[in-house]
């Protein structure tokens, strides 16, 4: 069987004092002028594999990979080492925006984005009625995005994904934002696309939720892979870690 994603020795690195990554000058620093810049390694030597239909849970503490991981898996981020192979599409949660333009309304954006991530114009009219109202948005189809609050942004993100056709489905904690009837609608939805084989890469802090949908976890802590394992066995060890000594 042929992986869904496979990661390799994967290692990035970002700067401390700095915004954005290394510009091209860059590349030909010397040692001591890049180690002077403050740079440090976000992810390092990370390696694993995904099967399709797994449903994979990230646990960590905050600043620790896991979102950058994430970014690497869906390519809007590239690696300094190492490799990152995806064998199939990917749809994107992974951040409030998912993308979308301010200036653009909700129309204008779902259609956008749909059809970026290679929907027809036939089918993105076919199914945009449903996500619009899966988003809970039908006031607002003609508004410019960038006046929506989170909470629609974040239903209208959703909403559009889960509608895509790729095999490789990324949640970031992007659904904290919403409210409770929202997310249970979002978690039913998972539950269907899980249902039909998908494979599910899953940020997230609530327990609850990495038990529910996930059956293997991956614990990043100082941007390595601490362990590889059962859902349960690794929040076992993230929370012993956490746990402040006696």
């Amino acid at each position: 069987m042929v992986a869904a994603i496979e990661v390799n020795g994967l290692g990035v690195r970002f700067r401390r004092n700095r915004r954005g990554r290394r510009n091209f000058k860059d590349l030909f620093a010397n040692a001591s002028r890049r180690k002077s810049s403050g740079e440090f390694w976000a992810l390092r030597d990370v390696s694993f594999t995904v099967q399709p239909g797994e449903s994979i849970g990230v646990v960590g503490r905050n600043g620790q990979g896991k979102s950058t991981l994430l970014r690497l898996v869906a390519k809007v981020l590239l690696p300094d080492e190492g490799s990152v192979t995806v064998n199939g599409g990917v749809a994107p949660l992974i951040e409030i925006t998912g993308g979308f333009v301010g200036d653009l309304t909700v129309r204008e954006n779902v259609r956008l984005t749909a059809g970026l991530h290679g929907m027809s114009k036939a089918e993105v009219s076919r199914r945009y009625d449903d996500i619009i109202v899966f988003a809970e948005l039908e006031d607002f189809q003609d508004a410019p995005y960038k006046h929506l609050s989170n909470g629609m942004k974040v239903r209208l993100a959703f909403s559009v994904v889960s509608q895509l056709d790729e095999p490789i489905l990324l949640v970031d904690e992007v659904l904290a934002v919403g409210d409770k009837a929202f997310r249970d609608k979002c978690y039913k939805r998972i539950d269907e696309l899980l249902a039909e084989g998908r494979t599910l890469f899953f940020v997230s802090h609530n327990e609850r939720d990495l038990r529910r949908f996930c059956t293997r976890g991956l614990y990043l802590n100082k941007g390595t892979l601490v362990l590889d394992g059962g859902i349960n066995e690794v929040l076992d060890r993230y929370n012993k870690d956490s746990t402040p000594a006696a």
